[in-house]
């Protein structure tokens, strides 16, 4: 498993080593001691996933910027099994150096790549392609009562979004109501 540094210290990509031939392919998804190793060897707290996720979007869906409130704040571990999707993540630590900063990363079927969101971090993603299915592990159940949004399109941000049809954008009433980043609690 490669394991990639972002600018941001706590977010980090995951590439599995995929061994492929005439039958198709194999990979190891998902490894505990190597995720935990991984996290740290570069000094970052180890998790306990007690949830998996899975959700299914048409090319233009944009779901986030998400994230939960303690007590139930939630880490996330996600990829892509079918498709393709523009997925971010926004630094909401309001005592960290990169607060506010963000990472953007493809995720797809063909990349396998994985991508590690802590606690304390928005998530949010834009489907590239139909038929986009899209996988969570979490650290903490869902909460409604926990759960908060940042508009996706906050200037104080600047996410660069892939160049799609952004007017005709697929989004929920929830998230066309987001908050900005100045307002994250």
């Amino acid at each position: 498993m490669n394991v990639i540094e972002t600018k941001i210290k706590d977010l980090l990509i995951f590439e599995p080593r995929v061994f492929a031939d005439d039958r198709g392919w194999f990979m190891e998804s998902f490894n505990q001691q190597v995720f935990e190793k991984a996290l740290a060897d570069r000094g970052l707290e180890i998790p306990n996933f007690v949830q998996d996720n899975h959700s299914f979007s048409k090319k233009g869906v944009l779901r986030g910027l998400h994230y939960q409130l303690n007590p139930h704040a939630q880490g996330k571990l996600v990829r892509v099994v079918q498709g393709r999707a523009w997925d971010v993540a926004v630094d909401i630590r309001k005592d960290s150096e990169t607060f506010g900063q963000w990472v953007g990363v493809e995720l797809s079927d063909e990349n396998h790549k994985q991508f590690w969101i802590p606690a304390g971090f928005a998530h949010g993603f834009i489907a590239l392609e139909d038929n986009t299915q899209f996988l969570y592990k979490t650290t903490d159940y869902y909460s409604k009562e926990c759960e908060r949004s940042i508009v996706w399109n906050d200037p104080t941000i600047a996410i660069e979004w892939p160049t799609l049809d952004l007017p005709n954008l697929l989004l929920t009433e929830k998230d066309k109501m987001a908050k900005g980043l100045n307002e994250v609690e």
